[in-house]
């Protein structure tokens, strides 16, 4: 007497859907990487307190000024988020560090070869990188901006004002500011390949440079001054509507960070890691 048997049918095999393509898989194992290391919780721990002892910092400043014997330096009633803005003079290289060590980091350890062995395609891989730095040094803005405000307005007092509105938006264009050049210092990064030259770099371009052309206060050089990063990200997060509307200081710096990503992806195709 034979014995039957019964086959289930084979279920068919499941189609990888959106959330499983290459691009979303090399997202999140950059997103994984970066927060796997303790440089990036040293990053911003360092930034939160260097905001901390600016924001503090220049808010005692401009209350000092409204009350001391020089009638010639008084500021007046200052914004919370007019500190929180002057803050990130210092504050923006912290998260500037986050950006750049999101690929120097591999490159001084050899990680970038597996890196590259589990995303081979380098543009997919920088890309990756520049859609989780854009993210975590967004969010990290908004934190940061928070953090000036919370210290700035009980320092400055009578001396300060914080309009709900006016201080939620500059601490917005705080973040997408310290985003736009996170993504920048990813891509200086990609091509340089080592984080202090990088940074110097980055310090060049955003504070040395257009100082030193504002200097001799010659309307060309001041012109061209305008047009570096670091200046129309100020006057992108001041509102400004002189010597262009605000919105034309944002367009100039999302360039720079585009640029950057050029240049580095640039870089990765010719060099082997």
């Amino acid at each position: 007497m034979s014995t039957l048997r019964t086959i289930a049918p084979a279920r068919p095999a499941s189609r990888p859907g959106p959330a499983d393509g290459p691009f979303t898989g090399a997202v999140a194992a950059e997103w994984t990487k970066l927060w796997s290391v303790r440089s990036t919780w040293w990053t911003l721990l360092a930034g939160v307190l260097v905001m901390a002892v600016t924001a503090g910092q220049l808010a005692i400043y401009a209350a000092n000024a409204n009350t001391d014997d020089d009638p010639t330096n008084n500021p007046g009633v200052v914004t919370v988020g007019s500190i929180v803005i002057g803050s990130l003079d210092l504050t923006q290289y912290a998260v500037l560090a986050l950006g750049l060590l999101a690929i120097t980091a591999e490159y001084s350890t050899g990680t970038i070869r597996t890196t590259l062995r589990c995303t081979p395609s380098r543009g997919r891989m920088l890309l990756a990188k520049a859609v989780v730095v854009a993210v975590v040094t967004f969010l990290f803005g908004l934190l940061l901006g928070g953090v000036g405000a919370l210290v700035a307005g009980p320092v400055l007092g009578g001396w300060g004002r914080a309009p709900a509105a006016g201080t939620l938006g500059d601490v917005l264009a705080t973040a997408v500011y310290l985003a736009l050049g996170g993504v920048l210092a990813l891509g200086l990064a990609a091509a340089l390949r080592h984080a202090v030259l990088t940074l110097t770099v980055l310090l060049a371009v955003l504070m040395i440079v257009p100082l030193s052309l504002q200097e001799p206060q010659i309307t060309v050089l001041t012109r061209i001054a305008d047009a570096f990063p670091g200046v129309a990200g100020a006057h992108f997060m001041a509102g400004d509507t002189d010597p262009y509307p605000a919105a034309v200081g944002l367009l100039l710096l999302a360039g720079w960070t585009g640029a950057g990503l050029t240049l580095g992806r640039a870089a990765l195709r010719r060099r082997d890691a």
